[in-house]
């Protein structure tokens, strides 16, 4: 690892000495299939044995081919220039811009629709395809495209728009593999780590549907009857009172507004959007979040289960229902049950269509929910408790993987640290 390295400036910023500037169109072939060339939805296929990449295929970086539909071999054979090499790298032009996948397989021949370009260095340059895709997915390219999209909505790339976009290169090919070598073992540790998340995501779906699952002895009990407080805003309450108070900045004498967005699980988020003076707020009682409580996204983003248990006092939004419980002790039962497939299959049942998806308090008072012995409710909760815990932990873990590899993205591909 080289730490006597010179630097110079140049219209990128601070490179090695030893390093050049490359412009992408100069030193590359980029291709999309346009115009009159495009194919409809019509023209895909289920089966074949040409495979057709769209944007929407793109998952991680990689092409997720089980994903891709077919073409006949005539619309494969319209354009050599799109048949798809291992070693491309693929970029969306069209709708969401910017996404980028590289080709490390090729299962069967492929070839693109018109919302993608690929991108092929030139024969005989001198550098590695694999380095070229972690520029792509770089700050240099997102500042390039920010750039590009400043001040607009821009929603297309064209070739001629990529006029501009240069990059730093390391002057071998060995050091341009070290470093994709590094990014790529970051990448494939991120990857695992997700895949160890899903698999625990999935078991514990599975211990779900089996703990939950009524047994003999269960009581069934209306939700309705466990609460004291089964309210939510009204709307007249909120357009006379609720609405003019409302303040965006946090005081001494405001408390949190809490909209659906602001919680999820146990996690409660009190720096919200906006704040409610405590003299407005203590005028309901019924919709203060003051003691233990169960929420409920009843517009919107429907079926959002949440709890408040904090010291910390709010006030729920418009679009939330809230319970308070006789006995507190149920609340974290509930909860569990209504995040369970069962509990959501039964909350959707009861949602109501009007411009969007609703759902009904009466409708809700009326829902039944199967309760265990107050033991065996302690067990399943700790079980699934520490499953929430052991995901929690996993997830942390692998946002600070990710961070380390954008640390070592800027460091590697500029030079800082250099591996050769």
């Amino acid at each position: 690892m080289k730490n006597n390295t010179t630097f110079k400036q140049t219209e990128i910023g601070m490179i090695p000495s030893d390093w050049e500037v490359r412009n992408i169109v100069e030193n590359s072939t980029m291709k999309a299939r346009i115009g009159w060339q495009g194919l409809t939805v019509s023209e895909y296929l289920d089966k074949g044995d040409y495979l057709l990449i769209t944007g929407t295929d793109f998952v991680n970086g990689k092409i997720k081919w089980d994903s891709c539909h077919f073409v006949e071999k005539s619309r494969y054979d319209q354009d050599k220039n799109i048949q798809i090499k291992e070693g491309d790298i693929l970029i969306t032009k069209d709708g969401t811009i910017g996404k980028i996948a590289f080709v490390d397989e090729l299962p069967l021949p492929s070839t693109l629709n018109s919302g993608v370009f690929v991108i092929r260095p030139k024969k005989n340059d001198n550098y590695l395809p694999k380095f070229l895709f972690y520029i792509f997915n770089s700050l240099f390219f997102n500042d390039f495209l920010n750039r590009l999209t400043a001040g607009s909505t821009i929603v297309h790339l064209y070739q001629k728009d990529f006029t501009s976009f240069s990059f730093p290169l390391p002057p071998t090919l060995a050091e341009q593999k070290a470093i994709a070598t590094a990014l790529n073992d970051a990448d494939a540790l991120i990857q695992t780590l997700e895949q160890l998340i899903a698999k625990k995501r999935n078991i514990k779906t599975g211990a779900m549907q089996e703990l939950l699952k009524p047994k003999k002895g269960w009581e069934v009990k209306k939700l309705g009857d466990l609460t004291k407080v089964f309210t939510k805003q009204t709307g007249f309450d909120y357009t006379a009172y609720i609405k003019p108070s409302l303040v965006n900045n946090k005081t001494d004498d405001t408390i949190p507004f809490i909209q659906n967005k602001d919680f999820n699980n146990k996690w409660i988020n009190f720096n919200t959007d906006y704040y409610i003076p405590k003299s407005v707020a203590f005028n309901f009682p019924r919709i203060l979040l003051n003691e233990k409580s169960l929420l409920i996204s009843i517009s919107g983003s429907v079926g959002n289960v949440g709890v408040y248990d904090s010291k910390e006092l709010a006030f729920i939004g418009g679009a939330v229902a809230i319970l308070k419980f006789k006995n507190p002790n149920l609340i974290d039962w509930v909860w569990i049950y209504l995040k369970s497939e069962r509990g959501q299959e039964k909350l959707f049942g009861n949602t109501k269509s009007s411009s969007h998806v609703n759902l009904i308090l009466d409708d809700i008072r009326k829902f039944e929910i199967e309760f265990p012995k107050e033991e065996e409710q302690s067990r399943i909760a700790r079980i699934l408790s520490d499953m929430d815990n052991e995901i929690d932990e996993l997830e942390k873990q692998l946002e600070k993987y990710k961070m380390i590899k954008q640390g070592m993205m800027q460091n590697l591909l500029t030079g800082k640290i250099r591996l050769i």
